[in-house]
């Protein structure tokens, strides 16, 4: 009786990366045309595949999201340039810039007593609702990924490359720290699963993911959630959508979106009624 061959294994994509690169040195291995596709950085970083590179872009944290089973997600947006209370206003390029700096180190505060406050209620769903996410840098982002590891919970950093200022703080859950190119791709996971978005003084960047996330709530390409802007001070100086209102350029109850708040647990108490979750115990917050 003859003997069953067993079929050969088919090999990996990374197996034959490293079989191509075992080839002989010849004018035509050494030619570009004949990298893999997949492995060549030149081709997979043209302007051509800017659309792959957009795919997979998206597609890379959220497979490991999904592995990880995190269903939804409590957002701070805000200021990289604010500093912990104590810690000098590096940012500050004047004095008055100084001053007004080290005075809103206090929404480092709030954010990382409020960040505590979603790991509380995440630690009820074995951390895989109300997740911690911000941009993964200084600053506000810092304290929302701090005040989640003061509990032990697990936080999300979605950073970006710039020229400055951005690298993964230290509080970010290294298997949940995201790198992005694209500002669109990164947008699309601080909101796909977002059920809270807190906002804190910040600039440009801060204003942009505000507005953003209003346009899609009013436009229903969002489900409506608790938008909380931190720091009435800040904010009536800032922007006034009442006069937009004033002015027909916004519905008359498009201000009613958001609710502006100063304190941690004022903010979270919105949310908790919003979705009927339970009271927690005070947080424990370390004020190194």
């Amino acid at each position: 009786m003859a003997k069953r061959r067993h079929p050969t294994p088919l090999r990996t994509s990374s197996e034959d990366v490293v079989v191509s690169r075992k080839a002989p040195d010849t004018p035509q291995t050494r030619s570009p045309a004949y990298r893999l596709a997949f492995a060549d950085d030149e081709f997979l970083t043209s302007e051509d595949i800017r659309g792959v590179r957009f795919q997979l872009e998206y597609l890379k944290p959220e497979l490991r999201l999904r592995e990880s089973g995190i269903t939804s997600t409590v957002v701070l947006f805000g200021g990289a340039r604010i500093p912990e209370p104590g810690k000098p206003a590096w940012a500050a390029k004047n004095e008055v810039q100084k001053r007004n700096l080290e005075a809103a180190s206090k929404y480092y505060d709030e954010a990382r007593r409020f960040a505590q406050l979603a790991a509380q209620t995440s630690a009820t769903s074995d951390f895989k609702e109300f997740v911690v996410v911000t941009g993964g840098g200084p600053g506000v982002m810092e304290a929302g990924n701090r005040g989640a590891a003061d509990m032990g919970a697990p936080s999300i950093g979605l950073n970006i490359v710039l020229p400055h200022e951005q690298a993964p703080n230290l509080y970010v859950t290294p298997d949940l720290s995201f790198n992005f190119h694209y500002f669109a791709t990164r947008k699309i996971h601080f909101l796909l699963r977002a059920k809270v978005v807190a906002v804190f003084p910040g600039g440009f960047g801060t204003m942009d993911e505000f507005f953003e996330t209003l346009t899609l709530i009013q436009t229903g390409r969002m489900d409506k959630v608790p938008v909380l802007l931190f720091g009435k001070e800040f904010w009536s100086k800032v922007i006034n959508l009442e006069a937009l209102a004033e002015a027909g350029t916004i519905a008359p109850t498009d201000p009613d979106l958001f609710a502006v708040v100063d304190e941690a647990e004022e903010g979270w108490e919105i949310v908790r009624k919003f979705y009927d979750l339970p009271k927690m115990g005070e947080p424990i917050y370390k004020a190194d």
